[in-house]
């Protein structure tokens, strides 16, 4: 035993600690250990008998990166030295007493590492076993999905023909836009999107104007009805994007039939209601 002892504390002395523990940590406390690192019978040591006064709190992060397959000084980098102290050559197990916080509270478990007789980790326990659900990598925090609403008005029900001024709104689209103020007003909104249609009838550039005018009043008149001006945008799209086509004909009949077309959408994503 002298022998043995003298042994230990030259190897602490001259070789890194990782190294040391390798010879003169925890041996066999377990019964039965076989040659592959299975234990016939999983003992845990004495808490009182501990070395490291108190254990420790570990890394949770590296606790998930253990494993089989690792050696006595990567498991030393992850975990530290072991807790106790039963032998100075042959060692086939390590055993650690861990502290773990938890819903304001502080729970105790022991770690067992058994090793092959090649001296590589190869099986672990807990004491008690529940203690390996604290492992568990926490679920990833799911974000709230993004509500999407869309207004859609008809801009013949917002504007006289070819008009696009505030003072230009029709009693109806004043009606519409009013509630539709009214939600988003008592909504967290995160953005407002005003988009602007026409038909195809006139030129691209006057229609690109004249989507974009309309777009900028409807945006002007939630605004002053107490939706959130930073929240909102308007653009125009102009004859770009139809959702119905017509083929030519009469000019009474082709504006009647392109009714579709001359639209204006409030696009809103929202996270959550107030």
């Amino acid at each position: 035993m002298k022998h043995q002892l003298k042994f230990c504390s030259m190897l602490l002395l001259t070789a890194g600690a990782a190294l040391a523990l390798s010879a003169c940590g925890t041996r066999h406390v377990s019964r039965d250990i076989s040659p592959q690192g299975v234990a016939g019978e999983v003992i845990f040591p004495d808490p009182a008998r501990i070395v490291l006064k108190g254990g420790t709190f570990p890394n949770l992060g590296d606790l998930r990166l253990v494993g089989p397959g690792m050696t006595k000084d990567q498991l030393y980098q992850l975990l530290g030295r072991p807790h106790f102290h039963e032998g100075y050559v042959g060692v086939r197990e390590w055993d650690y007493l861990f502290h773990f916080r938890k819903d304001g509270k502080i729970i105790t478990c022991q770690y067992k590492v058994v090793y092959d007789k090649d001296y590589i980790a190869q099986t672990f326990h807990w004491a008690p076993a529940s203690c390996a659900d604290l492992l568990a990598e926490a679920p990833p925090a799911v974000a709230e999905p993004v509500k999407e609403r869309t207004f859609k008005l008809s801009a013949d029900a917002l504007f006289e023909f070819a008009k696009y001024g505030a003072e230009d709104i029709l009693p109806r689209g004043r009606e519409e836009l009013a509630a539709i103020a009214k939600q988003l007003k008592d909504a967290d909104e995160e953005s407002i999107r005003i988009v602007g249609h026409t038909d195809r009838i006139g030129s691209d550039a006057s229609n690109q104007l004249l989507s974009q005018r309309r777009a900028q009043t409807v945006r002007e008149f939630l605004v002053d009805r107490g939706v959130t001006a930073s929240a909102i945008t308007a653009e125009g799209r102009g004859e770009s994007e139809p959702v119905k086509d017509c083929e030519d004909q009469a000019r009474d009949a082709l504006i009647a039939c392109l009714a579709l077309n001359r639209r204006v959408e409030i696009q809103v994503a929202a996270s959550s209601a107030r």
